[in-house]
């Protein structure tokens, strides 16, 4: 077996992704090498999305997800549309099947580029998102950060996208708060006994809402796909927006924005772009990398 398989960086609406072909091979990309690529400022990223082959029958591959700091992550919807574009690139392919630790995604690739990813149906239970205390109604729960009489943040909505959410509303930009120093307190909050993904999120109008999210195991993000699939579901669970939503990502380089529609059938679909960055080869048991030549040689 060769040591190194090729991979691509990648990003969605700026969430910084590593697209790594681990097909035909029994091994997996390791904790040691996630680490140590994001140590490397040309491979730093949010989420590693490894394909392996697949395990189901059906589907056309099995994702494996890891975050920045080495531990695995159950869902990605940004980095899933990377995957549809590498793949689609590759094979021709419109539409595909993934599986991965939160279950099954179907994913398409339209005309004009963009990548719709169905990301399956949102949790609500207390003990499945999973909440430390026992909550009837998790559209609003008892929690805040800052003077009790005058809190920053307070009373977010909580759910799983397949990783579980809070989504603090705000009344102002979401970029004007100090949220590099609250996400950590938030993301290790005793409430969320497998951590949680940190948003604040801005309603705009009835369909149009801004976010900026602090990324459980990946901290401050440019954009985090299952985060704008939570906070346009929230909206309209709490009645703040309809069940389609445009979302614009604060946080990334161009204030992107993804389409979240909330279907009747309860299933969440998430529209948006995905860009190619280069390509290259790397270990995934140690994390060395190279760029391809002809990429390298023109820097």
């Amino acid at each position: 077996m060769t040591e190194t398989v090729e991979f691509a960086r990648m990003n969605g609406l700026g969430n910084m992704i590593l697209v790594v072909d681990m097909r035909g091979r029994p091994d997996v990309v390791t904790p040691a090498a996630a680490i140590a690529l994001n140590a490397d400022p040309a491979t730093r990223f949010d989420q590693i999305m490894a394909i392996h082959d697949p395990k189901v029958d059906g589907t056309d591959a099995f994702i494996d997800i890891l975050n920045c700091d080495g531990t695995r992550a159950q869902a990605c919807g940004n980095g899933t549309r990377c995957v549809v574009q590498a793949l689609a690139a590759e094979t021709g392919k419109k539409a595909f099947t993934f599986q991965t630790v939160a279950g099954i995604l179907n994913a398409v690739e339209h005309a004009d580029g963009t990548i719709s990813v169905d990301m399956g149906k949102p949790v609500f239970e207390w003990d499945r998102i999973p909440l430390a205390e026992e909550f009837y109604d998790t559209s609003r729960i008892e929690l805040q950060i800052g003077p009790i009489d005058d809190p920053v943040l307070h009373s977010p909505s909580v759910m799983s996208m397949g990783n579980p959410h809070a989504i603090f509303w705000v009344d102002r930009d979401p970029m004007s708060f100090d949220l590099d120093r609250f996400g950590p307190l938030l993301e290790n909050h005793p409430m969320f006994p497998e951590k949680a993904n940190i948003t604040l999120a801005q309603v705009t109008s009835p369909n149009t809402m801004t976010t900026r999210t602090w990324e459980r195991g990946a901290g401050l993000t440019l954009a985090c796909g299952s985060a704008a699939c939570s906070a346009g579901v929230s909206g309209a669970r709490t009645g703040r927006t309809g069940r389609t939503v445009e979302i614009t990502v604060a946080s990334s380089p161009n204030r992107g924005k993804l389409t979240i529609e909330w279907r009747e059938d309860d299933h969440v679909v998430m529209t948006g772009p995905a860009e190619w960055e280069w390509s290259g080869m790397l270990d995934p048991t140690t994390g060395a990398f190279c760029r391809d030549d002809a990429e390298a040689a023109a820097l």
